[in-house]
């Protein structure tokens, strides 16, 4: 769903092992991109699931994707100073065990039926996907030269894209169609929320497999990366940090309220497609439409990467901005199959935005690059903020009309895109 610290390299920067060794690394690598992606969607089926096992308000409810990435507001730089002492392969081989773990924790969790405990799980799960990302992003971006770095991060966000459109259909077979609903009564509570052990147990067990396999590759060394840190500030453009460039403050904006939206519509797709008014579709039976949401997604990069080869990167974000926006509009203001498909094409416009913030916002930072990407990094909270206050309002003002939180994070990527990327 996400790229996270990438910073700038060239091709000295890797010891030199061949081309067929870096196209070994990057095929291995993009096992690690399907399952964070497919993870990080798997919560949108968990929501609607732990919100009526526990009859939770979807404030509470949201507090699912708190957790989860709150994690990479508080992981990041930690994991950062980890990678830097461990390398990149080790790096890998921490977080996905760690992320194993995480899912491991959900069987105790569903054995004690205690929402809280959930809700650890998943923050332990994401520390290990918030490790992966750290050590992964810039693990491809310094696999060969800079010239092709960008495909080279396409082609693995593309994988993470169709892990996010298989994730739905997983958990609707495996969560939502085994629930029977909400109730009171602890003992079916229990019964409810044991369904989550297989799902994640199967997860527990492919992460750790992975673990040991990255373990034991042979995968080529980022030796720049590896060095000591130069000592005393550097200079670039009379800049002496990332922070004075404002291009990179309001990018990192830009990106806390992209990741806010895209995760708060796809947390409340389910409930959403329930309401009456809408489409009264089963749980079960809505999870699958998720699918189009975020496959959606990963049509568009495929799109929108050919449409920025003629027109300025700026420019598709701030039309696809545009676009998002008044789709969301559509689906605030209209009922049944006009309001549902509304909001589903949202994903397809979705899918070049953290791609294209990211790099604009990394524009001519030179040096500072490395720091800029951390400082976006960490604005992935936003995961775990707008989702909180749009279940709030919500609560307060209805479903529909508090789809009107990613309408105004739309229209700040839209500013950026048009003027923002340029100061």
């Amino acid at each position: 769903m996400f790229m996270a610290l990438s910073a700038p390299s060239n091709a000295s920067a890797v010891s030199s092992s061949g081309n067929d060794n870096y196209r070994f690394a990057l095929v291995s690598l993009t096992s690690l991109f399907f399952m964070w992606g497919f993870i990080t969607c798997l919560n949108d089926i968990l929501i609607p699931h732990l919100k009526s096992v526990f009859s939770l308000s979807y404030t509470e409810a949201m507090l699912i994707q708190f957790c989860f990435f709150g994690a990479y507001f508080l992981v990041s730089l930690p994991a950062g100073n980890l990678v830097k002492k461990l390398g990149y392969q080790k790096g890998i081989v921490t977080g996905l065990s760690i992320a194993s773990l995480g899912c491991a924790l959900f069987y105790p969790a569903a054995d004690f039926a205690v929402y809280g405990l959930f809700l650890g799980a998943l923050f332990v799960l994401a520390s290990g996907i918030t490790i992966l990302q750290v050590a992964a992003n810039p693990y491809v971006n310094a696999l060969g030269s800079v010239e092709t770095a960008s495909s080279r991060l396409n082609l693995t966000q593309a994988f993470n894209a169709l892990g996010t459109t298989v994730a739905p259909f997983f958990g609707a077979v495996l969560i939502l169609s085994v629930a029977s609903g909400a109730t009171a009564d602890l003992s079916h509570a229990q019964a409810e929320a044991d369904v989550v052990k297989l799902p994640y147990l199967l997860l527990s067990g492919m992460l750790a497999v992975l673990a040991v396999i990255f373990s034991k590759l042979s995968l080529p060394k980022i030796v720049e990366h590896t060095e000591p840190a130069q000592s005393g500030k550097i200079t670039h453009n009379g800049k002496t940090s990332a922070m004075q460039s404002m291009h990179l403050v309001l990018g990192a904006v830009g990106i806390f309220v992209y990741v806010g939206a895209e995760v708060s519509i796809g947390s409340f797709l389910v409930s959403f497609l329930g309401e009456e008014s809408i489409a009264g579709l089963k749980e079960a039976d809505a999870a699958n439409y998720i699918a189009y949401y975020w496959g959606g997604a990963m049509v568009g990069r495929f799109i929108g990467s050919a449409v920025m080869q003629k027109i300025p990167a700026g420019t598709v974000l701030a039309f696809n901005a545009l676009m998002a926006a008044l789709l969301v509009l559509v689906a605030m203001n209209t009922q049944g199959v006009v309001a549902m498909w509304a909001i589903l094409a949202v994903g397809l416009f979705n899918s070049i935005m953290f791609p294209t913030i990211f790099s604009l916002a990394l524009r001519d930072l030179g040096p500072h690059t490395s720091q800029g990407s951390g400082i976006l990094c960490l604005a992935i909270v936003g995961g775990a903020i707008v989702p909180l206050l749009q279940g709030v309002m919500a609560d307060n003002m209805g479903l529909q009309p508090a789809f009107i939180l990613p309408v105004i994070c739309y229209a700040f990527i839209l500013f950026y895109g048009a003027k923002g990327a340029k100061m």
